[in-house]
């Protein structure tokens, strides 16, 4: 057993981010408060490839911001995938709409092209894409069902920034893309968000709301309506200039992290990993197995074994349709049934550790680790076939 816990995620830090956030700390005040959020901003649009980019507290609010721009409100409808992070469906109950939630492709864990036209309703008015894990789903499909039903599209990009999907990154495919700098996410703040879009209605609709609802230019501390504070601090866009300045490092990292998965467990015959079609650049925020179903292990079983040998991880997450905080919603549709791959993969799914301090060492003996855990329990069953056989 390694004498240290190995952490399932963390960033990477330097001196040149140490560096920038002390002249953050000491020269970005009066005439110059807003310098660093300014070159944030636009390093962060000129690097997706959009004209706008809006720097906020969290990705969370990067939402909220999007769906009042695009007034999105009480009665509407909104689809996303029954399996990302609530962060992805909370904000619909901060302006009163409703979730519908759609299965998963097997392959990418993205959401369904065909499960999410098949939730279009009449009362639908966006759809929110998770590029989950790092992977992007089948964009061409969900944007072109998007445009012919007239939904607003928010690429909910939190966990890819770098990733890309032939060729364009990650973000840039709706009509709004939204990303996270929290702790554990490939490029940090601490916490915080930032908003990109092509729309300038929807950027100027967002720089109202995120300021208390004050126009610009308008007299000072005249506010139109009760907006909402969703400003970032001048230390967190320093550092996030800094990091973002050395995001294809860090891309990098993570793929080699993820290559060395690949490397320790290409024979292993219960697991598999986090996939990739030819057409995306995935940057695998979270190396993830797949446990083979006949082995009968549930994730949190997995978790604590692998805990036991001081080694952190993360459960797959649980299908929004099955959480207490969609009780209601859940009752009145049979998710369970209709979002078969979310519920057949959600519970045999765990993240591995993922963060950029991991050794190669460190990998060989999470790996190694795992490798004994699935052996002995594969002893009390018949030899399984590989979780992607058919």
């Amino acid at each position: 057993m390694v004498n240290k816990k190995i952490a399932v995620s963390g960033p990477s830090i330097t001196s040149k981010e140490i560096e920038y956030v002390s002249d953050a700390v000491k020269n970005a005040w009066y005439e110059d408060a807003n310098i660093y959020n300014d070159r944030f901003e636009r390093a962060f649009a000129d690097y997706i490839g959009v004209k706008y980019a809006v720097s906020l507290p969290s990705c969370t609010s990067a939402i909220h911001l999007s769906l009042l721009a695009m007034g999105v409100g009480a009665g509407d409808e909104v689809i996303v995938p029954d399996i990302t992070w609530i962060a992805t469906s909370a904000p619909l109950k901060y302006v009163g709409a409703d979730p519908v939630f759609a299965d998963i492709d097997r392959d990418s864990w993205c959401l369904s092209a065909d499960s999410f036209e098949s939730r279009i309703t009449s009362k639908t008015k966006a759809v929110i894409p998770v590029d989950l894990y790092g992977n992007i789903p089948d964009m061409d499909s969900i944007i072109q069902i998007a445009r012919k039903h007239n939904l607003y599209v928010i690429e909910d990009a939190a966990e890819a920034i770098g990733s890309e999907y032939k060729g364009k990154k990650a973000g840039a495919f709706g009509d709004v893309g939204v990303f996270s700098f929290h702790g554990s996410k490939t490029m940090t703040t601490g916490e915080g968000g930032m908003l990109v879009t092509d729309d300038e209605n929807i950027w100027r609709k967002v720089l109202y709301n995120r300021d208390h609802a004050r126009k610009p230019g308008d007299k000072l501390f005249y506010n139109q309506e009760v907006g909402y504070k969703y400003k970032m601090s001048s230390l967190q866009a320093a550092l996030g200039l800094a990091q973002l300045e050395r995001i294809d490092e860090l891309v990098q990292q993570k793929r080699e992290i993820f290559s060395w998965y690949q490397a320790y467990l290409k024979d292993t015959p219960y697991i598999c990993l986090n996939s990739s079609s030819l057409e995306v650049k995935n940057t695998y925020w979270m190396v993830t197995a797949v446990v083979n179903p006949e082995l009968e292990m549930e994730k949190e079983q997995l978790m604590r074994l692998l805990d036991q040998h001081n080694i952190s991880s993360r459960p797959f997450f649980y299908p929004l349709s099955s959480l207490p905080a969609y009780e209601f919603e859940s009752s009145k549709f049979n998710y369970r049934e209709y979002n078969e791959v979310s519920y057949s993969i959600s519970p045999i799914a765990v993240n591995l550790p993922s963060g950029l301090n991991l050794t190669r060492d460190d990998v060989k003996y999470v790996c190694d680790t795992l490798k004994v855990i699935l052996k002995t329990r594969s002893l009390n069953n018949r030899l399984p076939r590989r979780c992607n056989d058919e």
